[in-house]
């Protein structure tokens, strides 16, 4: 009996609404990383990408746990001394929420090739509107 190993082409691409309102960073980010590595699907592969595009709504309504709103601290250095940027995830979370919900599904997604082009599958907005009618997304059940 052969393995099967999927190719990238046989592997239909799904279209995913998630509504981030009311639920928690942490948890949103695992299931929406899931959904665009594909690993939930019966046909994964490691090598290849196997997974669905997600679209995320209603980031502004995102919650958090704790004291993370104060005391969590995003670092960024430009690579020059004294090039240390940073910025605390409540100034963040007013000024871009898309931003908040795609540093934490970054850091759930492998750092590669395969990484970085299955993270361009996920699109996320503001408020409840996206221009993406016309892909019939269903809508995410948690």
């Amino acid at each position: 009996m052969k393995t099967f190993v999927p190719k990238e082409d046989d592997v239909e691409k799904k279209w995913w609404l998630v509504n981030a309102e009311g639920r928690v960073l942490g948890r949103l980010a695992t299931q929406v990383a899931t959904l665009l590595r594909g690993k939930s699907k019966p046909q994964f592969a490691e090598h290849c990408d196997t997974g669905d595009f997600v679209i995320v709504v209603n980031a502004e309504k995102i919650r958090l746990t704790g004291r993370k709103a104060e005391e969590k601290i995003y670092y960024s250095h430009s690579g020059y001394p004294g090039g240390l940027k940073s910025e605390k995830l409540q100034d963040l979370l007013r000024d871009k929420p898309e931003e908040v919900i795609r540093r934490a599904v970054w850091g759930m997604i492998p750092k590669n090739k395969l990484g970085r082009r299955v993270f361009k599958k996920l699109k996320i907005y503001r408020g409840p509107d996206h221009p993406h009618q016309a892909q019939n997304p269903r809508e995410y059940q948690f």
